[in-house]
C-alpha cells in the first residue's frame, strides 16, 4: 500500500511534480471546455439521435475524446493524427531514410513527429470533408452554402491541430503521454453516462449476470496490470577489469517487456475498424440500389457484436502488436551495444547469434502479449453476450487504455521521485 501511495504523496510534496500536475489539470480543463463549443451549421438534436442509434458511431465518439457526439470544433478528435502515425510507421518500413531517422534517437524522433504533424494536416481536411458529406446526406447540416460548409471543414481541421498542440504541451510540461491522456479523459468523461444507462436498465432478475460482469471487469484490470508489468529477463554478463590484473564477471539482465507496444495496437486497430463503418455510412446514402445493398451486407456482417467483426478486430490487434514491437525494439542495435560494452548473453556468441536469439525470445513473448491484447479487445463482446449488458460493449478497450495511462503516469511520477531523491542525496 505504501508503494502505491508514494507517487500520490510525491505529487504534492515535490514542487516540480506539483507544477506538472497543475499544468496537466489546466490543459485537461481547457480541452474539456473546448469540446463543448459546437461547430456551426449542424443540427445537434438530430445528430445526437443518430449517435444513440449507432454502435459504430458511439465507438467513434469514444476515440474522438467525446467530441464528435456534440460535434464540437474538435469533432475530428485525434483520428487524423493516429492515422498519420500509422502511415508514417508503415512508410518507415519501405523508405530507408525514414528507417534511419527512427534509429537516430531524440533527433530522429523529433523529425518523425514533424512529418507526422505535416501529414495530419491533409488528413484533417480529407476526413472533415468526408464527415461533412456524410452529415449532409443524412440531412444533418443546416446550410447548403459551399462557403459555410468549407468554413466547417477549416474549423474542424483547426480544432484537431489545437488538440494535438495541447497534447504535446502535456508531453513537455505535464504528466504522461499527452495523446494517450486525451483519449483517457474522453473515456473517463463518458463513464457517468454509461453507468447511469446501466443502472436505469438494470433488472434485479439479472443480479448473477451483473456480479459476473463485475468480477470479470476486476479480473481484466488485474490481468492488464500484471501483463503490463511483466518482463522476460535475459541474463547478461560483463567482464570488468579492476585495479589489479584480475578481471571479474558482473552479472546483470536485459528486461524485455511482455507487451512492448503498450496501448498503441488497440488504438491503431480501432482506427482501421472504423473504415467499414464509414464505408457503410457513405454507401447507404447512394442512389444506386446495388451500392445500398452492399452497404447493408457489410453492416450486417460487421456489427460490433458479430463474430466476423470481433475476429477481424482480434487479428488487427495481434498484427499491430507485432508491427509496433518491431518498430520500438531493434535487436540489431541491442546486440551492437552489448558488444561495444563488452557484455554478452551466456552461451550465445556476440553478433548475428545474439540478434537471432533476441528475435527468438521477442517473438515468443510477443505472441503472448499480442494474444492477451486481442482477447481484452474482444472480451467485452463475449461478456456482454453472456450477461446481456450491451451498453458496455467497448468497455474492454476503454479499461485497457485507462489502466495503461494510469500505469504510465505512475511510472513517470516514480522516475521523477527517484531523480529528486538522487539529486537531494548528492546535495
Amino acid at each position: 500500500m505504501k508503494d502505491i501511495l508514494a507517487p500520490l504523496k510525491g505529487l504534492l510534496k515535490i514542487e516540480d511534480l506539483r507544477k506538472r500536475l497543475i499544468f496537466t489539470a489546466v490543459m485537461i480543463a481547457v480541452i474539456r471546455f473546448i469540446t463543448h463549443i459546437p461547430a456551426p451549421g449542424i443540427n445537434l438534436a438530430a445528430l445526437k439521435g443518430l449517435f444513440d442509434s449507432s454502435a459504430f458511431l458511439s465507438l467513434l465518439d469514444v476515440f474522438s475524446g467525446g467530441t464528435l457526439g456534440n460535434f464540437s470544433i474538435m469533432a475530428l478528435g485525434l483520428n487524423p493524427y493516429i492515422n498519420a502515425s500509422i502511415i508514417i510507421q508503415m512508410l518507415a518500413m519501405a523508405i530507408p531514410k525514414l528507417e534511419e531517422l527512427q534509429k537516430e534517437g531524440d533527433f530522429g524522433r523529433q523529425k518523425i513527429n514533424q512529418y507526422t504533424r505535416l501529414l495530419t494536416v491533409p488528413l484533417c481536411f480529407v476526413q472533415a470533408i468526408g464527415l461533412i458529406i456524410l452529415l449532409n446526406r443524412q440531412g444533418l447540416t443546416t446550410t447548403q452554402d459551399p462557403l459555410r460548409l468549407a468554413s466547417i471543414v477549416f474549423t474542424l481541421s483547426a480544432g484537431t491541430g489545437l488538440m494535438i498542440w495541447l497534447g504535446e504541451q502535456i508531453n513537455d510540461y505535464g504528466l504522461g503521454n499527452g495523446i494517450s491522456l486525451l483519449i483517457f479523459v474522453g473515456i473517463i468523461s463518458r463513464l457517468p453516462v454509461t453507468a447511469m444507462q446501466l443502472f436505469t436498465t438494470f433488472d434485479q432478475s439479472k443480479i448473477i449476470q451483473f456480479l459476473a460482469f463485475a468480477i470479470a471487469s476486476i479480473g481484466v484490470i488485474y490481468a492488464i496490470i500484471r501483463t503490463g508489468e511483466a518482463v522476460r529477463e535475459v541474463p547478461i554478463q560483463s567482464a570488468r577489469r579492476g585495479l589489479t590484473s584480475y578481471s571479474s564477471v558482473v552479472s546483470n539482465h536485459l528486461p524485455l517487456r511482455l507487451n512492448q507496444a503498450g496501448v498503441i495496437p488497440i488504438i491503431f486497430a480501432v482506427s482501421f475498424m472504423m473504415i467499414p463503418g464509414l464505408l457503410v455510412q457513405v454507401l447507404s446514402g447512394a442512389k444506386q440500389p446495388q451500392l445500398a445493398q452492399i452497404a447493408n451486407q457489410i453492416n450486417q456482417a460487421l456489427t460490433p457484436d458479430s463474430l466476423p467483426y470481433n475476429l477481424l478486430y482480434f487479428v488487427l490487434v495481434v498484427a499491430f502488436t507485432y508491427f509496433y514491437t518491431a518498430v520500438v525494439f531493434n535487436p540489431e542495435k541491442i546486440a551492437k551495444d552489448l558488444r561495444q560494452s563488452g557484455s554478452f548473453i551466456p552461451g550465445i556468441r556476440p553478433g548475428p547469434n545474439t540478434i537471432e536469439y533476441l528475435n527468438f525470445v521477442l517473438n515468443r513473448i510477443t505472441i503472448v502479449g499480442a494474444t492477451f491484447l486481442g482477447l481484452v479487445a474482444i472480451m467485452p463482446a463475449i461478456v456482454s453476450g453472456i450477461t446481456g449488458f450491451t451498453s458496455l460493449a467497448v468497455g474492454g478497450t476503454g479499461i485497457l487504455i485507462v489502466v495503461s495511462v494510469v500505469l504510465e503516469i505512475l511510472k513517470t511520477v516514480n522516475s521523477q521521485l527517484y531523480m529528486h531523491h538522487y539529486e537531494k542525496f548528492l546535495d
